[in-house]
């Protein structure tokens, strides 16, 4: 049997196969392009594309496919096999280098917010070589970038490695002027931590509300929910242990680094850790974990869950984004040291991460913007909508000493005593983490913890990396011009904690105080929902500051605000149109039919006795009548709002209706339906409950 570091990546083709297959002058070419950004030459592609499909065959692929992340949110592709026709009637297996640099798959289905016209069908795919191909079945699928005939990017992969860059350019110059000639670039690294829900599949498909949104749409509390904290790390149960390691094993053939896992504080949640990794590399890990762990739970008669809120009133799911600068020699530039207060290079780096997020607060919270994560944001167990900063006790304190011109008398490492003498004593870090912090500074990254479980990381880095990149570019502008350099940079620093200071916060996020504090006093924003915040994409600081860096182009941006609001409509309409349905063909009769049950059993006993009393079953009979009087009214009203919405063909407003009447009259009609499971007689209700979803899984 195969040990777990024998067969580790070998579904990759990455750099251990690359050396062992290419010749070295390719090899050292192609090495130069994903380290530095070089040009790749034909002749080395075309050496790359033989070596790759010849390793793809010995591991039995029959097909290639340029495998690429449009607008959808999910990952896409199309299969051409490796078969060329042979002059004596056969075939023989070929991939050249311009079928490895270039596809053209068909453009005009995928969304593009009005950057193409459906007759417009035009696309290409472009090898990114900074990412490994793998092989998914019998298919190599290579990581690609989608554009359009006229250049503008149709993915979340182009602006991301575009915002790369910008920043790689940016950090480079400050390093230059602190002295680092040796830096050849600058790249950020990601782990995201993947939360889900598992449920079992024979449960869930017989309900449409997951089946067609991911998420329930009814269903009333149980009687135990999350309130004992019993889950959180609990003992993993055999099929869910089973599921994981299974998991394990097809994650790691692909040499995406899974490395922790364990239940979640909601029944049936839990959750997927990855070791850190360069920043495209990790977009695409995540969005094959998230393929996988469907495939996967599949096979276990499971289903995973990856929506932000598949049940009311546990935990949702989120994703948390945890974002580290580094060098290529493997320096991290947001590591303290022994001595952050006399780290110049750090707090310039550290301030940079402030001034961002503070300047593009804004951007930051439309990043995560979706339906799902509008339920999730602010619940208890996700940070608000409000976007602050927490950076602990000793950075804090460094701050205040920097911004007051004061000495920093330092935090003394204390020694934990844990009253036992035979337990291992150790140092207690000078930095505590904030669980309610949307941006936490974990000692050497910060956690981006708004993410939501769903989504692609690319957005969430693309605007961060930009922010950053302006920050740095502010200051490389003015240090390169400065006439005393210690004096400029001393000064640089000190004004950004006094210009920004007031996006740190270090208390409880949760704290209904904090949002006043947050709103009234220090005046952040507080974007709730997704039409609050995505039309400010497009307020011009916004799309100055993205196009400055080449990150988007003025029509790439405006294709978002669209694409994000249509899908927030689209996924709202469908959630409204599957309770229509439940309502009235599935919850309505069942009430009917249990308040009918009911009132024969009266009638049953009168007839058997005149002086019996049914009060109990008349009391429940005329409850269960007005309720489904009520579910009635509410899914007209409902069915109408829809209707309304056709009205309205302005994308933004048709969000804010949706926001404003739809998202209410959906509210109604579930308060109005979960109250009739809570009287209904489980016989008669027609789907499985929270109960049996939650604790369903053994």
């Amino acid at each position: 049997m195969e040990t777990v570091s024998e067969y580790f990546g070998s579904l990759v083709f990455d750099d251990r196969v690359m050396k062992a297959s290419l010749p070295a002058k390719v090899y050292q070419s192609l090495r130069k392009t994903i380290d530095e950004g070089a040009q790749l030459d034909i002749s080395v592609s075309n050496a790359v594309a033989t070596a790759m499909k010849d390793w793809a065959v010995a591991h039995g692929a029959t097909h290639y496919t340029h495998w690429f992340q449009p607008l959808t949110g999910i990952t896409a592709e199309k299969h051409d096999s490796f078969i060329s026709p042979s002059p004596d009637g056969g075939v023989i297996m070929e991939f050249s280098g311009k079928e490895l640099l270039q596809g053209e798959p068909d453009a005009s289905s995928f969304p593009s917010g009005g950057l193409r016209a459906t007759f417009e069908a035009r696309g290409y795919t472009a090898w990114d070589p900074n990412s490994y191909a793998f092989i998914k079945g019998k298919t190599l699928c290579i990581p690609t970038a989608f554009c359009s005939y006229g250049g503008e990017a149709l993915d979340k992969k182009t602006p991301l490695l575009r915002s790369m860059e910008a920043l790689n350019k940016q950090a480079l110059r400050i390093l230059h002027l602190f002295g680092n000639d040796t830096v050849k670039c600058v790249r950020t690294s990601v782990g995201p931590e993947q939360e889900y829900f598992l449920v079992d599949k024979t449960m869930a498909e017989k309900r449409r509300d997951l089946h067609f949104t991911g998420r329930t749409l009814f269903g009333a509390k149980p009687p135990k929910g999350q309130e004992m904290d019993d889950h959180y790390f609990g003992v993993i149960k055999p099929r869910v242990a089973a599921y994981m390691e299974d998991l394990n094993n097809e994650l790691w053939k692909l040499g995406i680094l899974a490395k922790t896992e364990h239940n979640e504080v909601a029944p049936s949640q839990h959750e997927l850790a990855p070791i850190y990794t360069t920043t495209n590399i990790a977009t695409d890990h995540n969005q094959l974990t998230m393929e996988i762990m469907q495939k996967v739970a599949a096979r276990h008669n499971l289903v995973c869950l990856l929506h932000e809120k598949p049940f009311a009133g546990v935990n949702g799911s989120g994703k948390h984004n945890n974002w580290s600068i580094s060098t290529d020699a493997g320096v991290n530039l947001l590591s303290p040291g022994e001595t952050p207060y006399e780290n110049a290079q750090f707090l310039l780096f550290l301030c940079a991460v402030i001034k961002a997020v503070d300047d593009y607060q804004d951007l930051l919270r439309i990043s995560v913007a979706n339906a799902g994560n509008d339920h999730r944001l602010g619940a208890n167990e996700a940070p608000p909508a409000v976007v602050s900063m927490f950076l602990g006790d000793e950075l804090n304190g460094v701050l205040e000493a920097i911004e007051t011109d004061t000495p920093y008398s330092g935090t003394e490492k204390m020694q934990m005593k844990l009253g036992v003498d035979t337990l291992p004593k150790f140092n207690r870090d000078t930095t505590d983490r904030n669980r309610t912090s949307p941006f936490a500074f974990t000692g050497n990254k910060f956690e981006f913890r708004m993410l939501g479980s769903s989504d692609s990381i690319a957005c969430a880095n693309i605007m961060l990396n930009s922010a950053v990149a302006e920050s740095l570019k502010i200051y490389a502008d003015r240090l390169e011009k400065a006439e005393d350099f210690e004096t400029t940079l001393h000064e640089m620093i000190r004004k950004t904690i006094k210009d920004h200071k007031n996006i740190i916060f270090n208390g409880n996020g949760y704290d209904d105080t904090w949002i006043k504090e947050a709103t009234e006093k220090r005046g952040l924003l507080n974007y709730r929902t997704t039409p609050d915040c995505v039309p400010h994409i497009l307020d011009p600081k916004n799309v100055k500051m993205l196009t400055s860096h080449k990150v988007f182009s003025e029509a790439e941006i405006r294709s978002r605000y669209e694409i994000t609001l249509d899908n927030y409509c689209k996924t709202i309409i469908i959630e409204a149109n599957t309770m229509v349905d439940m309502a009235r063909t599935e919850i309505a009769p069942a009430v009917e039919a249990y308040a009918l049950s009911l009132a024969r059993t009266a009638a049953a006993k009168k007839a058997l006795d005149k002086d019996i009393l049914c009060g109990y079953e008349s009391r429940l009979v005329k409850k269960l009548s007005a309720l489904t009087d009520r579910i009635s009214v509410k899914t007209d009203e409902l069915e109408q709002a829809l209707i309304d919405l056709k009205g309205i063909e302005d994308i933004g407003e048709q969000a804010n209706a949706i926001r404003d009447i739809v998202l209410i009259k959906m509210n109604e009609l579930r308060l109005a339906c979960d109250e009739a499971e809570v009287i209904t007689a489980k016989k008669y209700w027609p789907f499985p409950t929270y109960g049996d979803l939650l604790f369903g899984v053994k």
